[in-house]
């Protein structure tokens, strides 16, 4: 205003004139090309099995090199600057998606999001004992209070979230979960296990340092989910990647 920058306090009066700079327009989406294993894969869509360290679509300072551009040209729906995109992994997480290649099957697939009848497993090593072989943790997470980087219960826009786990493995101090998700929130499962103290192994944000891990060891092993076309239904497997494997067996040492 006037030349001059207000606080984010300064209220406004009626013939205030206002002016900022425009940030730049994102640009246009390029198809990149991309190594990818493909689980299944039609007509309406495709699994793809997604490696750790890769980003799933342009946003927050990344405007290359995420799925999105690896797939570009084989998927469609919804947003442009996330075409096909249902639901998300976290960058660090390995393991299976759904993408779709039609409009049509975008909008089939996020009313199976809705009604969550999307079957999501992970697989994933904890550090301590589950108090039982199974449970269900509902809890309802958001963006913190404190920090906006974190999601937690200690939240101003809590939204439902309900994760079950059952124990696969006691490994001394670690233990092999099966996790199963009903909601799919940002850190769902990092988040609701860190908060029965069961902290997900080499998670930076909420977990513990181990096994020489450079990130969660958190993995999407199954995904199954009725096909929004044609009905039938749809199975699909991913093993845990090397540096998984491995970190589960010098656990198992």
């Amino acid at each position: 205003m006037g030349g001059t920058a207000r606080p984010k306090s300064h209220r406004l009066a009626a013939g205030d004139e206002v002016e900022f700079e425009a940030p730049p327009a994102a640009p246009e989406l390029q198809p990149e090309p991309m190594e990818l294993r493909i689980a299944y894969e039609d007509d309406h869509l495709l699994v793809v099995d997604k490696p750790a360290g890769l980003t799933v679509h342009p946003g927050a300072g990344r405007d290359t090199g995420t799925l999105v551009h690896g797939l570009l040209g084989r998927i469609a729906g919804g947003p442009e600057e996330r075409p096909g995109i249902v639901h998300r992994l976290d960058r660090d997480t390995s393991g299976l998606m759904v993408v779709a290649r039609t409009e049509e099957t975008y909008q089939g697939l996020q009313a199976l999001v809705r009604k969550r009848a999307l079957e999501r497993g992970y697989l994933t090593l904890v550090q301590g004992r589950p108090q039982s072989r199974r449970g269900r943790i509902e809890a309802p997470i958001g963006r913190d209070r404190s920090d906006p980087t974190r999601r937690s219960l200690d939240t101003d826009a809590p939204r439902d979230a309900v994760t079950h786990f059952e124990l696969v493995e006691l490994l001394g101090d670690y233990a092999l979960l099966s996790v199963r998700l009903e909601t799919g929130r940002t850190h769902q499962i990092r988040v609701h296990l860190a908060e029965i103290g069961l902290p997900v192994v080499g998670d930076r944000l909420y977990g513990v340092r181990g096994l020489d891990l450079g990130r969660q060891f958190l993995h999407a092993a199954s995904l199954a989910f009725p096909h929004p076309i044609t009905g039938e239904r749809v199975e699909t497997e991913s093993p845990l990647p090397p540096d998984l494997a491995e970190a589960l067996e010098r656990a198992r040492s």
